[in-house]
């Protein structure tokens, strides 16, 4: 009897203790700090604050920027306000002139104006066009913008299945003739394609215009020229990638399980296989937004990289200090875009 009571008072295991609680105190003992609220709320203050590291990063990539660049304008041959006040200007006018434009100032004292009206948002007024740097940027963004989106959009489809098939058919017909058309994107250079495609849809056919971004229709040939060399590096990376996810024991298996080819590809290897090709997509997407120059000039596209080869012309330093910074702001931001999607691809990784 003695020994049923000492039973009885003997302490429940763990397991017993945790059931005959009351549901609400089961279910936070469950969710404790390792359950999967707690690990969604870590994760997301582990991504703000990861943001908030990476934006306050900004400034002095800026600052390293805008230092370099205020150097670089300055070393350009010729005089600004030679060419604002005109060939046949006389000394006293070009001084009035310089003065008028602050280039008479010591350039320390220059390189602090311009930054520190920069982080206001404020660039200064053109010198060619007596207008707001601002300005003519805004008006100039939305055709880079949207001829850089419909160069992506073509280029990233069809480098994607290039890619795809040549792993897949790996050292077979589908490779080679993928792989030579991805060397042949390459090596092409871009205006050289651009007066081709000019020459042959818009000269002989007359099926395009060339110039002018007035409708779709114009969007047509400098998209093509834009996005060649994408779609070529995309299809010799997604090849790359899906060649050596295609080697790995996860995928051995489904194959051993007996999965078709399309599942195996689609639902195993794409994922783990699109972190890199995300990584070069960012970096081609701000290659193309802040570096089509050259198809912009062959196309006479109103863009940025056409206000840019005319800012350079004209030693149009506000406008040139500007379209650099706003280069450089577009990569750091993309890049950083480019991270947040490697956790929604592949969820296991985390922000520290």
């Amino acid at each position: 009897m003695r020994s049923a009571d000492r039973l009885s008072e003997a302490p429940l295991p763990a397991r017993t203790r945790l059931c005959s609680r009351r549901p609400w105190q089961a279910k936070r003992s469950i969710t404790g700090s390792n359950g999967p609220t707690a690990v969604a709320l870590r994760d997301s203050v582990n991504v703000v604050a990861y943001l908030i590291k990476r934006l306050l990063g900004l400034l002095p990539t800026l600052l390293i920027v805008a230092l370099l660049v205020f150097a670089f304008v300055h070393l350009l041959p010729g005089d600004p306000a030679r060419l604002a006040a005109g060939v046949d200007a006389g000394p006293e006018t070009v001084e009035l002139v310089r003065r008028d434009l602050g280039l008479d100032r010591p350039l320390p004292e220059q390189f602090v104006r311009f930054f520190g009206h920069a982080l206001q948002g404020d660039f200064g007024t053109s010198i060619r066009s007596k207008r707001p740097v601002a300005t003519e940027i805004a008006e100039r963004f939305g055709p880079t913008l949207w001829l850089t989106l419909a160069a992506m959009g073509w280029s990233v489809v069809l480098g994607l299945v290039l890619g795809i098939v040549s792993a897949v058919w790996r050292n077979r017909w589908p490779d080679r003739v993928g792989m030579s058309l991805a060397v042949s994107g390459i090596s092409f250079p871009s205006f050289a394609l651009g007066m081709v495609l000019m020459q042959l849809f818009s000269v002989q056919l007359g099926w395009l215009p060339t110039v002018g971004a007035d409708s779709w229709r114009h969007y047509i040939l400098p998209s093509l020229t834009l996005g060649a060399a994408v779609a070529a590096v995309m299809a010799r990376f997604t090849r790359s990638s899906f060649i050596d996810i295609l080697k790995e024991d996860y995928v051995r298996t489904a194959r051993a399980k007996g999965l078709g080819e399309v599942s195996v590809v689609f639902k195993h290897s794409l994922r783990n296989a699109l972190i890199p090709v995300v990584t070069m997509m960012g970096l081609q997407f701000g290659f193309l937004l802040g570096g089509s120059i050259v198809v912009e000039v062959v196309f006479n596209w109103p863009g940025m990289g056409r206000l840019l080869v005319d800012a350079v012309e004209m030693r149009d330093y506000p406008v040139i200090q500007a379209l650099v910074l706003l280069f450089s702001l577009e990569f750091i931001l993309i890049n950083l875009v480019v991270d947040l999607l490697y956790a929604v691809i592949n969820p296991t990784i985390r922000f520290h």
